[in-house]
């Protein structure tokens, strides 16, 4: 079940801006022990929510390595999105109405922090295993060099310390594709949602890659070019269309901004310097046809991190791996976080 964190006092963001009433969604599973040290927390990826057991297959059960008769598991929705959390689609209490496009910048340190004050509210000090994946890897290592001595294990996948000039650009084709609609700006929830469509579209070609598109979106036997669409392109319009019916194009790019601004050197002295300072045990996991974060990224942030281990999964579908392979994952990530 959804709960919620009204934050007392106004939230101050890096830019100086303020979110009065801010309020974080967000969900847990199992029960906490009693000395506290069965905390699992979760950072969700770009379009995700925090209910985990939804978004990703297989892992919060019994047999997963995010089992709740263990593990105390924490998820919270990210500032800016659309479940819950305060967003573009909230409603100011400075003016009576939804931010849309007056909502303020927040940085991957930001929604880092507001995390901090759930942890603070729900009485959690020290985290027994963090983990993060795609852009919830990003928040994760923020975190993790803001208080390295918070948690015992770090578990990274398909991910890296700072925004690198392939990924901004893809979220700025994105941006564009948004922004070519014109009703982009409107302010009013349907706004953009055109652009919305494009922009999946774009995004999903980088999540998957070549081979996933090759293998899944091969047209049917008796396929006719004067009367059928290709079945890649019926997908890339049913994928867009899907978005557009759980979110929101504002929410999206206010998302697009903030994972631009991840550096974890940021006024740490760069990234290395940051990653020396965390003490986790630490497993980085790469996926082998992921064109986003490719394993030798992944195989590079592992060596700037003292002590950490590198393992693989062997998937066909690129950076949407780490949501289809569950039975690899487990098989890595149970024994890791157990022992």
């Amino acid at each position: 079940m959804i709960k919620y964190y009204n934050h007392e006092g106004a939230f101050t963001l890096e830019s100086g801006a303020e979110i009065p009433g801010l309020t974080i969604a967000y969900h847990t599973y199992g029960n906490l022990n009693a000395d506290g040290s069965n905390v699992v927390w979760v950072c969700h990826a770009l379009t995700a929510n925090s209910d985990v057991e939804d978004w990703w297959p297989h892992t919060v059960e019994g047999d997963g390595f995010l089992d709740p008769g263990k593990w105390f598991v924490v998820c919270a929705n990210i500032l800016g999105s659309c479940y819950g959390t305060t967003g573009p689609l909230s409603v100011n209490p400075v003016t009576g109405e939804p931010y849309y496009g007056d909502f303020p910048l927040v940085t991957m340190r930001d929604i880092v922090n507001a995390h901090r004050a759930l942890a603070g509210h729900l009485g959690i000090g020290k985290v027994h295993a963090l983990v993060g994946s795609s852009v919830g890897g990003f928040q994760a290592l923020e975190w993790i060099a803001a208080e390295p001595e918070r948690f015992n294990k770090l578990i990274l996948i398909a991910t890296e310390a700072k925004a690198s000039p392939w990924a901004i650009a893809i979220d700025e084709t994105q941006r564009m594709a948004i922004e070519a609609d014109e009703t982009f700006g409107d302010r009013n929830p349907d706004a953009g949602m055109a652009g919305l469509a494009a922009a999946r579209a774009i995004g999903l070609l980088t999540y998957r890659g070549g081979e996933g598109y090759d293998i899944t979106q091969q047209n049917a036997a008796g396929f006719d070019i004067f009367s059928d669409s290709h079945r890649a392109c019926t997908y890339q319009r049913y994928q867009g269309e899907k978005l557009c019916r759980r979110f929101n194009a504002y929410s999206y790019m206010s998302i697009l901004d903030s994972f631009d601004t991840h550096d974890i050197g940021r006024d740490r002295g760069g990234v290395e310097t940051a990653l020396s300072k965390v003490k986790a045990e630490t497993i980085v996991i790469g996926l082998s046809t992921d064109i986003i974060f490719p394993p030798e990224k992944m195989k590079r942030l592992c060596g700037m991190i003292d002590g950490s281990c590198y393992r693989e999964i062997d998937s066909q579908f690129g950076h949407d791996g780490f949501l289809v392979e569950h039975e690899q994952l487990n098989k890595i990530l149970i024994p890791f976080i157990a022992k």
